[in-house]
């Protein structure tokens, strides 16, 4: 059926709309705070967690009307896509505040900021659902200078040499990553990327290139989230923890050796008992002579098995308050295997045990089950040595913010890879005698799908930007909860387009799905990171 043409407004209108959406949001956080009996953070957990993701769609709709008002390639598409993105972003906003309006003090004439429904005309999305069909194989404009593009290609490239064929089996035999794979993003540097080159690395001397990172981890995670997509995350953190609260002599020795893959490390926070709560860690570490000793669990220790060095977080003052005060980092070294289970026991007595558990996906890396059973470390092993004592937490939370961004970006890879085997297929599939990309209902879903992975992709890169400029601790926050929630139904729509297809193991968008699952959980859970850094910040500032 022929569809009309719908008449669109300038970006400059859906800028204005943002601008009075925001407003009321600032309202509504205001009255939460005003309200609220109590510790706000936990008597208004329902409206915080809805304000906390709000607050991430109104800050990618910023991002997306600079995209889509940007003078460069493809500017209708870009528009279209912007236009499209920041109608959706607001309605959900919007949605959220009528629901519990009473709670944020609000009146139902207060909700009329602008009127966006253009973009959620069937003529319009139909429209823009069939531009993503006819530009298959050729990426969406993502704005990135000569530099960041030649990075894209090289990593792209690698993910589709590389990994893209050895994902299934490391998926279905829940496998090691395997070495020619470690190996060949050894080769490129790939682990370096947040080393700076006078230590080896790929990262300016003068300051930071997260967005470089961002690009390399988007483009492995298309290949594989966990063959190839997560890897450089883990000497990420290490390093800035380095970088911020090690001793130069620290730096001199670990910095090149994690440039170098050499030895592969691996972070451990989490324990059974604490989560994302990171401030109540227990395992404790007791001084002795010439160092300290570990006794206790942790958990969900990704890739321990392969590494031979942990960055762990333990328990130094069990007596200071408050509790974060006395958290330190220690470096324990310990032999690589590919092994589910391992067991290594020092000369003197101490043991360090762990066991790989059994994941729905996210395979290739192995989350393991630790137990240190007066585990020796040597003083010179604590970041920052005596002066670092206590401080961990912090050390601990600037290397997260870094995690947090390169988790949208193996997000955003995620979406793309599913996003593509989706198109592909639909344009191959026929059922009722019409190829299914044909359907109006399919070009809705690829059309939604096309503007949640660009302007995530465009979110992460500004995020990545603000980063380098020494800010971005909450924006981290704000994307990651963001491009992780669409990752969910971007993968679930892929595996729907493909129908049973989908369901079969044998197909990789029934991968995408459950890898895309875990993203919410790690690098900060969803709800931490809405309530106890989003929510906090909101109530804060506003």
């Amino acid at each position: 059926m022929h569809r009309r043409r719908v008449r669109l407004k300038p970006i400059s209108e859906y800028r204005a709309v943002v601008g009075r959406t925001q407003a009321l949001l600032d309202r509504a956080a205001s009255n939460v705070r005003t309200v609220s009996v109590g510790d706000p953070i936990d008597s208004a957990q329902i409206q915080l967690y809805d304000l906390a993701f709000s607050a991430a769609e109104m800050e990618a709709a910023r991002v997306a009307l600079e995209y889509g008002d940007a003078t460069a390639a493809e500017p209708e598409l870009r528009a279209d896509l912007a236009r499209f993105f920041v109608a959706d972003a607001i309605g959900n906003v919007l949605q959220r505040l009528r629901i519990r309006s009473a709670d944020y003090g609000l009146q139902p004439t207060d909700l009329d900021t602008g009127d966006l429904t253009e973009a959620s005309q069937a003529a319009f999305i139909e429209r823009l659902g069939t531009a993503m069909v006819e530009r298959t194989g050729t990426p969406l404009p993502d704005l990135l200078d000569e530099e960041k593009s030649m990075m894209r290609a090289t990593f792209r490239q690698f993910a589709d040499e590389r990994v893209a064929h050895i994902a299934e089996r490391v998926h279905r035999e829940d496998a090691m990553i395997p070495d020619d794979v470690i190996e060949g993003l050894k080769s490129l540097g790939c682990f370096g990327l947040s080393v700076p080159q006078r230590f080896g690395g790929l990262n300016p001397d003068d300051g930071d290139d997260s967005l470089g990172m961002v690009v390399v981890t988007e483009e492995l995670s298309r290949g594989s989230l966990g063959a190839a997509g997560s890897l450089i995350t883990r000497p990420e953190i290490m390093a800035r923890a380095l970088l911020e609260g090690g001793t130069e002599a620290q730096k001199r020795r670990w910095l090149p050796a994690l440039a170098a893959g050499e030895p592969l490390c691996a972070i451990s926070v989490t324990e059974p008992n604490t989560g994302s709560d990171v401030a109540s860690v227990a395992l404790k570490a007791t001084r002795t002579d010439g160092g300290w000793r570990l006794n206790g669990g942790k958990t969900w220790c990704t890739f321990a098995g392969k590494a031979g060095v942990i960055l762990v977080l333990a328990r130094t003052d069990a007596n200071v308050k408050p509790p974060h005060r006395g958290l330190s980092l220690f470096l324990v070294e310990k032999p690589s295997t590919d092994d589910h289970v391992f067991e290594f026991s020092q000369a003197h007595g101490g043991r360090v045990t762990g066991r790989a558990i059994s994941t729905l996906g996210y395979r290739g890396m192995h989350s393991f089950e630790m137990f240190y059973d007066d585990f020796f470390v040597p003083n010179d092993h604590v970041v920052g040595e005596e002066e670092g004592l206590g401080k961990g937490f912090y050390f601990t939370m600037r290397g997260f913010a870094g995690g947090r961004i390169q988790t949208a970006a193996r997000a955003t890879g995620l979406m793309q890879a599913a996003f593509e085997r989706a198109v592909s297929y639909a344009q191959e599939r026929r059922v009722f005698n019409r190829r299914v990309a044909s359907f109006p209902l399919t070009l809705a879903k690829l059309a939604r799908m096309g503007a949640y992975i660009t302007i995530c992709r465009q979110f992460s890169y500004a995020v990545a930007r603000l980063m380098d400029a020494g800010r971005a601790q909450m924006e981290a926050s704000l994307v990651k909860l963001l491009a992780c929630k669409h990752a969910e139904w971007v993968t679930r729509e892929a595996l729907q387009i493909h129908g049973g297809m989908g369901y079969a193991e044998e197909s990789a968008v029934s991968r995408y799905y459950v890898d895309a699952r875990v993203l919410s959980i790690f690098e900060g859970a969803e709800e931490t990171l809405a309530l106890r850094v989003v929510g906090k910040s909101l109530l804060e500032n506003r």
